[in-house]
């Protein structure tokens, strides 16, 4: 009974070690990394290992030392939520500022965020819509 058990385990997988009835829940006693799984292929990890160095721009923000571009963006946060009386703006509000900010979307992105999302570019001078 318990080699039936164990065959039938191994038939419910996939090739990469997870099971295909877990919704993506990987038991840690079967010695899978569940990060190991779905290696980030996205410019988005920001997490340093061997190698990895940051950045210049990023050290000096993490030091405390912030750009003139970084400086401008916390108090028009700030701003933000004194005029609101938001503690914590969502990121529709985070998205208003930087377009009221007058940032624009004028080259196409730099992150590969798969297929979800179609990349599109605008004119400089659109009206933020805000």
């Amino acid at each position: 009974m318990y080699a039936t058990n164990v065959t039938k385990k191994h038939q419910n997988e996939h090739d990469d070690g997870e099971p295909n009835d877990c919704g993506g829940v990987v038991d840690r006693r079967s010695g899978i990394d569940r990060r190991d799984l779905h290696a980030s292929s996205k410019d988005l990890d920001r997490r340093r290992g061997p190698g990895r160095r940051r950045s210049d721009f990023l050290r000096a923000a993490e030091e405390g030392e912030m750009t003139q571009e970084q400086f401008m963006f916390l108090l028009a946060i700030n701003a933000f939520k004194e005029a609101n009386g938001r503690t914590f703006p969502t990121w529709t509000d985070v998205l208003e500022v930087v377009r009221k900010l007058g940032y624009r979307k004028t080259l196409q992105s730099e992150l590969d965020l798969g297929n979800r999302v179609a990349d599109w570019t605008e004119e400089p001078d659109t009206k933020s819509g805000m």
